[in-house]
């Protein structure tokens, strides 16, 4: 008898490649949307006459709503159905991504970003739970989730040529690009996800007030961060200090709701604690950095939209190494020690960026970004396994919708922070010096970020190798190989 294919190797037959391609296109739109618009920013800025700090609200914008709104987005899909929701509010992602095409201020901007962030919220937990629900857990599940991983990784690294493209002609095609794609995307998803019955949950209601008081403390929160560096200390201490409460009593929400929007027993696991933990920490350090690079290359170099873009491209690696080098690597020595790798090696990649000169070559950036486009394709697919790993079915699209919240809430931290020490430390002016001193210790944020990211992952690492977090599919492999063989 023939040994069955190997975890993270395994092959999907027609209807479920042809459902995962669906996925994987809405996945690489969001992707894409957002490079698109980090390389746009600059021009943004010049067009519309904007400050740093609202420049930092257009994308902070779209991943509050993003992060805000994925614990309702995730529940909704488990209540109301995965498809309605996924072709729902993928269409809402598309009139709302042409609205920021047409908008001619900053508030405008703003707003168009925001709402397109509640689709994407909407959206994202329901085309995961898809995958979560549809492929049996196991090597057919890790296969698609690190594919899903890699379109994802690959619609930021085409996002980032695109942009530079498009910016290049007109800033505002960043966001019609967006239309086209999401409408060619709905009218395959139309034809190829099947129709499925919608969950039996007679009397069950979304939690709403869980809903707008977790959102109000991620929104409270990151714009405490934002407005620290220039605001007085008790209005910085005010809005921190309702941001807890609204966090407060969204807790005592949820442990008193029939039907809560969150269950809190589902954070008795570990392995789903310490992955939303790290995916928090680590979607914070990537995009502040990839947020301070941007303005370095773009701002004190001078480089033009394209240059900045395909001097960024090499991040995209991931694109290619997450469906085919990741999946070996889980294989042999299972998530939780994949993700501690990927984990270190973007520190390393910050450590090496973080001495950057007013004059550097490109070849001085080239280690620091390609070190973090491996440690992307290293950590972000096997974070999704770990995260959504032994979840009841019925609870997938919750699973899905904390994940993306921890990336979303930790991007949304990550812009805030950075963008808040680097105006702390430019305070004495635009001149070259004072920018460079910026972005040094804004630089410092993803380093200590990933730092923490990769030591409460090392909690993961301990007991025996076949039990440690994560490391379900190489047991199950070796069991099939043990039946397959006798």
């Amino acid at each position: 008898m023939s040994p069955p294919p190997e975890p993270g190797v395994a092959r999907l037959n027609g209807r479920a490649r042809g459902v995962l391609f669906v996925l994987c296109g809405a996945i690489f739109l969001e992707g894409i949307d957002v490079a698109m618009l980090n390389v746009a920013l600059p021009s943004i800025r010049a067009d519309l006459g904007l400050s740093t700090g609202e420049l930092q609200w257009v994308m902070s914008a779209y991943v509050v709503g993003y992060g805000g709104f994925m614990l309702l987005g995730g529940r909704a899909a488990d209540l109301f159905g995965r498809r309605r929701m996924f072709l729902f509010w993928l269409t809402v992602f598309l009139l709302f991504s042409g609205l920021g095409g047409f908008a001619d201020d900053g508030p405008t901007l703003i707003v168009a970003r925001f709402v397109t962030g509640v689709a994407a919220a909407f959206m994202t937990p329901a085309g995961l739970s898809i995958i979560t629900t549809g492929f049996p857990e196991g090597p057919q599940r890790d296969r698609a989730l690190l594919v899903y991983a890699g379109t994802a990784a690959g619609g930021f690294s085409v996002g980032l040529v695109v942009g530079g493209l498009l910016t290049s002609a007109d800033w505002r095609w960043v966001f019609f690009a967006p239309v086209v794609l999401a409408f060619l995307i709905l009218v395959a998803a139309l034809a190829l996800i099947p129709q499925s019955e919608r969950p039996d949950h007679a009397g069950q209601r979304v939690d709403l007030l869980g809903a707008l008081t977790v959102t109000g403390a991620i929104v409270l929160l990151v714009l405490t961060v934002e407005r620290a560096a220039h605001t007085a200390v008790s209005q910085t201490l005010g809005t921190l200090a309702a941001s807890f409460a609204l966090l407060t009593v969204f807790v005592l929400t949820e442990r008193r709701a029939a039907a809560p929007l969150v269950r809190l027993g589902i954070f008795r696991s570990g392995s789903l604690v310490r992955a939303n933990l790290a995916a928090l920490l680590f979607s914070g350090g990537f995009f502040g950095f990839q947020f301070i690079a941007v303005l370095y290359l773009r701002e004190l170099r001078g480089w033009s939209t394209v240059q900045t873009s395909l001097a960024l491209l090499v991040i995209g690696i991931d694109a290619a190494l997450s469906p085919t080098l990741t999946p070996k690597l889980v294989n042999r020595f299972g998530n939780a020690r994949v993700v501690f790798a990927g984990l270190v090696l973007a520190v390393l990649s910050y450590a090496l960026f973080l001495p950057v000169g007013d004059d550097w070559t490109y070849a001085a950036m080239f280690p620091s970004f390609i070190t973090l486009g491996l440690a992307f394709s290293l950590a972000y697919g096997p974070l999704t396994i770990v995260a959504t790993e032994g979840v009841d079915e019925g609870e997938q699209g919750l699973a899905g919708g904390l994940l993306y919240t921890s990336f979303q809430f930790g991007a949304a931290l990550g812009l805030s922070t950075v963008t808040a020490v680097n105006v702390a430390a430019t305070a004495d002016g635009g001149s070259p010096k004072a920018l460079l001193g910026g972005y040094h210790a804004a630089l410092l944020v993803p380093l200590v970020a990933t730092a923490l990211a990769a030591l409460i992952s090392a909690f993961g690492l301990r007991g025996h190798p076949r039990t440690t977090d994560g490391d379900a599919p190489r047991a199950a492999a070796e069991s099939a190989k043990t039946a397959g063989a006798a």
